[in-house]
């Protein structure tokens, strides 16, 4: 009699234990489902974040695209883009070099949805490195309705770039005509007196400022400017 209950008591302990076993790895998996589960949602949450947040800065950098390319090409003259003006004093103290002429040229383009007429005043003029010069530029709008336009300009050769400031200019500011509207735009500049003491500019003596127009439109991606020579 001892014989049996101690067997019926062994196998009622190891029913137990192996009850107590599968209950905890029951335990373990809903754990581990849930914990699965728990990361899937986090995951798709980042996933949305991450979505979202380059939908934003897309959106931001489209309208953000004319200030940061003027930036980037004025701090670096990229392209033959012209320098940003510099301060008052260096206008009013720097010295001409009578002994050098430079023509300036000027050119007009427009881009292809572009419905303005865009056209520069001269075809030509004639200063000297340490000269401020003006010159006019003139768009109308023929349409019978609103454009807004913005321009982007370079310099030929490229090199000349770095020494072509302006002081005043209608480039990379949003331009708004009204249906039939013209007006005359200026360009206060100047060529830098240094461009006559680089062994580069010694046998350039024209250079062509360049304007080219866009429809100003949401998304709109200004082309950088490519290497002129």
């Amino acid at each position: 009699m001892l014989t049996v209950k101690l067997q019926s008591t062994l196998r009622s302990s190891r029913n137990f234990n192996s009850g107590v076993v599968r209950l905890n790895n029951y335990a373990d998996k809903e754990e581990a489902s849930g914990t699965e589960a728990e990361f899937m949602s986090r995951g798709t949450k980042s996933t949305l974040y991450y979505v979202a947040a380059v939908g934003v800065l897309a959106f931001g950098l489209s309208y953000a695209a004319v200030p940061l390319y003027r930036i980037f090409c004025q701090a670096y003259s990229y392209g033959g883009t012209t320098q940003a003006g510099h301060d008052a004093d260096r206008v009013e103290t720097m010295e001409k070099v009578k002994e050098r002429v430079i023509r300036i040229r000027f050119n007009a383009d427009i881009a292809a949805s572009m419905t303005w007429n865009f056209r520069p005043q001269q075809s030509e003029i004639k200063i000297h490195p340490g000269e401020t010069a003006l010159a006019f530029y003139t768009a109308k709008n023929p349409t019978d309705h609103p454009v807004i336009g913005v321009s982007t300009y370079n310099v030929v050769p490229f090199d000349a770039g770095q020494y072509f400031n302006k002081i005043q200019c209608f480039c990379f500011e949003e331009q708004m005509l009204n249906p039939h509207e013209q007006v005359d735009m200026p360009v206060f500049f100047y060529i830098d007196p240094e461009f006559a003491e680089d062994p580069k500019m010694q046998n350039v003596d024209l250079i062509t400022l360049s304007y080219t127009f866009f429809e100003a439109r949401e998304g709109l991606q200004l082309p950088i400017p490519q290497f002129s020579r």
